[in-house]
């Protein structure tokens, strides 16, 4: 029979376990057994790690929300994907069947898994959280199109009214803000400033196309901005640093008539943003994003058909870790030595 191994979390604020002989369940209504080979971490997972999302009800549980695989087997009234299909995992509802979670059996007991968790080498996932692979997107490449890209791309295509004539500034340089940054790019916007307090994270946004790297440990933001912009603050900004103190610090960089700041943050639970009511009378707006308002399978074929778009994403891809290196991977996630961890799942890729 085959067995699954997988990271799991047992304890908020410990390292996470490797389980294996984790066995595979009956497929339900709408499931489907994918075989993973690509999966990346993100700041959701550190949170859930660090236990700063509040009580976890459902431990021992998988993780993992982003990933490329191979369809294995498929449940009852699974028709959006076939055995031997490639495809991406995402956590943004798409085509098929919404068939909840699944509860293991393992050595260590029964281990829960949500709708999607991608940090072992198989999974059973519902089937709307599969998206057909295009042949002209590798398996590595695949993994972004999971999270990073349909939330980060999506804030700026889906919630600014972005144009040449427009500023924008995107803080915070993960895999979310990277992507925002090449959405922007691709829009053409006539300044774009990139902020992070990783140089080589700046450096990078540089490459990609950012106008103006900014570094808020040495740089005085809000008058580097006008300096750059003919005296005036931004028309946009996308915060994707992850805490309520850069929601604020990217809401006092937009123009006060018009400015519009969009977040992706997932600040610790209980935390609070403070603003002045009366900067919003003036005209600024502020807005939360839930995985940019994206359709990942309409980007997966925007993608496939541009060769271009594509190109950026070999700078998300540096850093690749094996399973049983998740812990080093969230730990340098953590410290920002990484744009996005990467896991390759024991060679699976390459069979």
């Amino acid at each position: 029979m085959r067995t699954i191994t997988a990271a799991v979390l047992r304890e908020c604020g410990k390292p996470l376990d490797i389980v294996n002989n984790i066995t595979i369940p009956e497929l339900g209504n709408g499931q489907v057994l994918v075989k993973i080979h690509y999966t990346g971490v993100c700041h959701s997972q550190l949170m859930e790690v660090s236990g700063a999302r509040g009580v976890d009800r459902y431990l021992p549980h998988m993780l993992g929300h982003e990933a490329t695989a191979t369809v294995i087997d498929i449940g009852p009234n699974v028709s959006t994907v076939s055995p031997g299909n490639k495809v991406v995992l995402g956590w943004l509802k798409g085509s098929g069947v919404d068939a909840g979670g699944t509860v293991y059996e393992s050595p260590i007991g029964k281990i829960n898994a949500g709708p999607v968790t991608t940090f072992s080498n198989y999974s059973v996932v519902s089937e709307n959280r599969c998206y057909p692979l295009p042949p002209q997107i590798g398996l590595k490449e695949g993994v972004l199109f999971g999270c990073a890209l349909p939330t980060g791309m999506g804030m700026v295509q889906n919630q600014l009214s972005l144009n040449p004539e427009n500023s924008v500034g995107i803080m915070g340089l993960g895999g979310i803000g990277m992507a925002a940054l090449i959405a922007a790019v691709n829009c053409g916007a006539r300044l774009i400033v990139a902020i992070d307090t990783n140089d080589d994270k700046l450096a990078l946004a540089r490459r990609i196309g950012a106008h103006v790297t900014l570094n808020p440990t040495r740089d005085a933001l809000t008058e580097s901005i006008q300096q750059a912009n003919n005296g005036e603050l931004l028309d946009y900004i996308v915060e994707a640093a992850g805490s309520c103190r850069t929601i604020e610090s990217a809401f006092a960089l937009i123009h006060r008539q018009h400015g519009k700041c969009v977040f992706a943050s997932h600040p610790k639970q209980g935390d609070k943003i403070h603003l002045d009511p009366f900067e919003l009378i003036c005209g600024k707006s502020i807005e939360g994003s839930w995985g940019g308002g994206a359709n990942p399978l309409t980007l997966l074929n925007q993608a496939a058909n541009d060769e271009k778009s594509l190109a950026p994403l070999q700078h998300f891809l540096s850093d690749t870790y094996t399973l049983t290196q998740i812990n080093q991977a969230l730990e340098d996630l953590t410290n920002q030595k990484v744009v996005r961890a990467i896991i390759e799942l024991d060679g699976n890729a390459h069979e």
